[in-house]
């Protein structure tokens, strides 16, 4: 493979993806949280190297603005909103950040005005002014991020660090021209393709597709499926010692149910709860089990979603987006 700017970069990017995105998937599986330092530390070699890029292609001052105004965005995720009231109080970092929101604006509407002659056609058909087209692309950057932050808000991603993942990953990776492909020619074959980040999320979730059998074949050799009914659980569950329940990042399914008789009856649920119970809540349930003599019972593990994303990168790097490979397939 020739060494070449863009190659440098595309697999640089990889690299520093590979770090980032498994350190925060492992703190995920640990702890179930990643922390906004995290975010804060791993995006700066992203910008750094987002800069190099749009310098190697000659980027303008709008368009550096223009990128400026999608970190800027991005950053909200981590260190919230800033208010003009907190501004007027004396906060420098809300006065910072409305500066930086103020400067990515101004390369955004000079951005527009300057290369209005550009069309989106244009950048899917690669044929335009090679400048209004890189505008082109960096604004599809903050259309990705909005797209990831909505989805967030109406709890489409249930986890703020999933989120925030995605947000890094598109600026890790603000186009396929970013991603090195050694194995797929869809750079030069598509016209349209998905988002580098969603296209990340779509291989991570087919690796759910694969958890059922997983699991089926999990509880089969360590015997739990005792009769035709553990069925209904056993393809996305698993028996536990009651006594590390509470010590485990899992969801209760088997629990006590009262009888018209006034007798209790040990139930087993095949979803898990809306809510997460409280600790109180949980031990309550706990201590009922534990009265009616059950020892090991069915619990639903909480799998973070960074912990499928991680190794999604090398179906990514490799082959590309997804639907594309798909729609080749097809014909």
């Amino acid at each position: 493979m020739e060494a070449t700017n863009e190659a440098i970069l595309g697999w640089t990017r990889v690299g520093v993806l590979l770090l980032g995105l498994g350190w925060a998937a492992w703190m995920d599986h640990k702890d179930r949280r990643v922390p906004n330092e995290h975010w804060i530390v791993w995006a700066k070699p992203a910008i750094f190297i987002w800069a190099l890029d749009l310098m190697v292609q000659g980027a303008d001052w709008t368009i550096y603005l223009t990128a400026a105004a999608v970190v800027a965005y991005a950053s909200v995720s981590v260190f919230g909103r800033p208010t003009l009231g907190d501004a007027l109080r004396g906060s420098w970092m809300d006065r910072s950040f409305l500066l930086w929101y103020m400067a990515g604006a101004i390369g955004v509407i000079a951005g527009a005005l300057k290369y209005q002659s550009t069309s989106p056609v244009d950048v899917l058909l690669n044929d335009g002014d090679p400048l209004g087209m890189l505008w082109w692309r960096t604004v599809s950057v903050m259309a990705v991020v909005l797209l990831i932050d909505v989805a967030w808000r109406l709890r489409l991603l249930h986890g703020g660090a999933d989120a925030k993942a995605l947000m890094w990953v598109s600026l890790l990776f603000p186009g396929w021209a970013a991603v090195p492909l050694p194995m797929n020619g869809m750079g030069e074959e598509a016209l349209v393709a998905l988002p580098v980040s969603i296209a990340l999320l779509i291989w991570g979730g087919l690796a759910f597709l694969f958890i059922p059998f997983f699991m089926l074949a999990l509880n089969f050799k360590r015997g739990s499926v005792r009769r035709l009914g553990d069925l209904r659980l056993a393809w996305h569950a698993s028996m536990m010692s009651i006594d590390d329940v509470a010590q485990r990042h899992v969801w209760l399914l088997t629990a006590t149910m009262q009888l018209p008789t006034g007798e209790r009856h040990v139930v087993h649920s095949t979803r898990a709860p809306r809510k997460t119970p409280t600790v109180e809540e949980l031990n309550t349930h706990l201590a009922e089990l534990r009265e009616l003599g059950v020892d090991e019972v069915w619990v639903s593990h909480k799998m973070p979603l960074l912990v499928f994303l991680f190794p999604a990168v090398l179906p990514l790097v490799l082959f590309g987006d997804p639907t594309t490979l798909l729609m080749q397939f097809i014909g």
